[in-house]
């Protein structure tokens, strides 16, 4: 379990180990606080978060629906990178 300014997540991917506590730490926000998922990947060594909703959500759309990571992944992010799915525990 992750917890970063009373939010609680659980890191339910780490893939080619992405995920580095303290630079999530450092660019987490507030605005964060609203997601279901945060998504951290890495582009040219520098970590960008996104935030997910789950599909159920009543404030999803596509572009942040939680069931499009894949298409996320592949058509935002580079080929084959480091990233996290953090899902956040209320």
């Amino acid at each position: 379990m992750i917890e970063v300014e009373d939010v609680k997540y659980e890191l339910v991917t780490n893939y080619k180990d992405g995920f580095v506590k303290e630079e999530f730490e450092s660019l987490w926000t507030d605005y964060f606080k609203d997601y279901d998922y945060v998504v951290g990947d890495y582009s040219y060594n520098k970590l960008r978060l996104k935030g997910f909703y789950d599909s159920n959500n009543k404030k999803v759309k596509d572009l942040n629906n939680f069931a499009n990571l894949e298409k996320y992944l592949s058509d935002n992010c580079a080929y084959e990178c480091r990233y996290f799915v953090l899902k956040r525990i209320d």
